[in-house]
């Protein structure tokens, strides 16, 4: 089925919305959702469908529109100094990464969770390769556990071409004590242009024929912005001034200081908060802050997984869902394909999205997470959510009735998973960790 053309906005840190140009897509399947910017115009909110011949067409579309470094470029003007742009999984992301690194010229530094070795993943191990091999330096941290069928070969691959490799907490330091998580999601190319949130390198996280790929997001960070990662992964910077984008990296333990982040910015909520995260494990301070808000007149509106990677992941959400029903709070459980998004927005002007789950895991693992004030990428964040939560399951009271052995048994089964997963936090809690 082909593909209208469509627009996509681009949002600069002063809320500015760019609607002016038009691509011509490949002719691919795709789903479109009407959404309205904060200054009231309209474009698609895409939800693409990529066969594997379609990806290198959409890579070779993005280096086509981009500028030095893989940095998006106006066909008619020159690029803002900083803009940030919303992107919709491996779909959107995966050319545009692979773009960016064909472009580099001075050095790339990957982080990531999981990288496969096949498919996409290919493709990353050809571009890295190529990059290092034109005397780009080329920096690639994969995580031990998240990438351990795959990480030997891709540390041998990318080191025979000349990139620097480590392999955080490879399997054999379980044996150690050293069993935390290298959990983020970060690419940074020429220290001016970053792709951040909870995308892995793999298939599964991109659109393949009539296979959805996992629900996702990133974020695109351009320009200075991108200094805030440079002074924490490279080094060499001093005080970067901060304007409207914040991307927060705490070391091992520092999940308290982004946790507090969600604190916050829902307790500061006036309208409405909309939240889609995968791995919902929530403390009872979350959970108070949720339903507080819900009674204050607050439209609360949870997205979760109906369909998750992690087996009782759902059964450990659901044990809270008569607490949040009661209070007023929406939910939604997206199943479609795997729900693995981690995003939060506040009354359209404020978006929280990374590598962070509102989980106990997450509090003690490296995480990332970017903090937005920008009304133009929270209302496009928001309108992703709004169409997950239209072809979404809504619970209602009915789903949480049963007998009261099923209540029972459901209820202990999650809190027997939620008790789990914190007491694994507590044992790789900051006070076992060599600071």
């Amino acid at each position: 089925m082909g593909c209208v053309n469509t627009y996509i906005g681009r949002a600069t840190l002063q809320g500015e919305m760019d609607v002016g140009g038009c691509l011509e897509r490949a002719p691919i399947g795709c789903r479109s959702t009407l959404w309205l910017d904060g200054f009231g115009r309209c474009g698609n909110f895409q939800h693409m469908v990529l066969s594997s011949a379609s990806m290198e067409e959409k890579v070779q579309e993005a280096a086509h529109i981009s500028g030095p470094a893989g940095e998006t470029a106006h066909p008619d003007s020159e690029a803002p100094a900083d803009a940030v742009e919303l992107l919709n999984g491996g779909t959107e992301a995966f050319p545009r990464m692979l773009a960016a690194i064909a472009k580099a010229r001075r050095r790339i530094h990957l982080e990531v969770y999981g990288f496969e070795r096949e498919g996409v993943g290919a493709q990353f191990l050809q571009a890295l390769s190529a990059a290092a091999k034109r005397e780009v330096r080329v920096r690639v941290i994969v995580d031990g556990w998240g990438s351990m069928l795959d990480s030997s070969y891709i540390a041998a691959v990318l080191r025979k071409a000349g990139c620097e490799v480590k392999i955080y907490n490879p399997l054999w330091n379980l044996f150690l004590g050293r069993v935390w998580r290298n959990h983020r999601k970060i690419l940074l190319v020429d220290d001016a242009l970053a792709f951040v949130g909870g995308i892995n390198i793999g298939n599964p996280y991109a659109s393949q024929g009539e296979r959805l790929g996992w629900a996702d997001l990133a974020v695109e960070i351009r320009g200075s912005a991108c200094q805030q990662l440079v002074r924490r992964v490279w080094g060499g910077v001093g005080r970067v001034p901060i304007r409207d984008v914040r991307i927060l990296l705490p070391g091992l333990g520092g999940g308290q200081r982004l946790r507090k982040r969600y604190l916050k910015a829902i307790g500061r909520a006036q309208a409405k908060v909309s939240l889609a995260h995968a791995y919902f494990l929530p403390d009872r301070r979350l959970v108070r802050s949720l339903t507080a808000a819900a009674r204050r007149g607050v439209r609360v509106v949870l997205l979760l997984a109906g369909r998750s990677d992690v087996p009782f992941a759902r059964s450990a959400a659901m044990r809270l869902y008569r607490k949040f029903l009661k209070a007023g709070v929406e939910i939604f459980e997206w199943s479609e394909s795997v729900m693995h998004a981690k995003a939060l927005v506040v009354d359209e002007r404020r978006l929280l999205v990374g590598s962070f789950n509102l989980d106990p895991l997450s509090l003690v693992n490296l995480e990332v997470l970017v903090d937005v004030e920008n009304p133009a990428v929270s209302v496009k964040a928001e309108a992703w959510i709004a169409d997950h939560v239209a072809r979404s399951h809504q619970i209602g009271s009915e789903d949480c009735e049963g007998s009261a052995l099923q209540r029972w048994f459901l209820d202990a089964l999650g809190l027997v998973v939620a008790r789990v997963a914190e007491q694994v936090a507590r044992f790789l809690a900051p006070r076992r960790i060599s600071r």
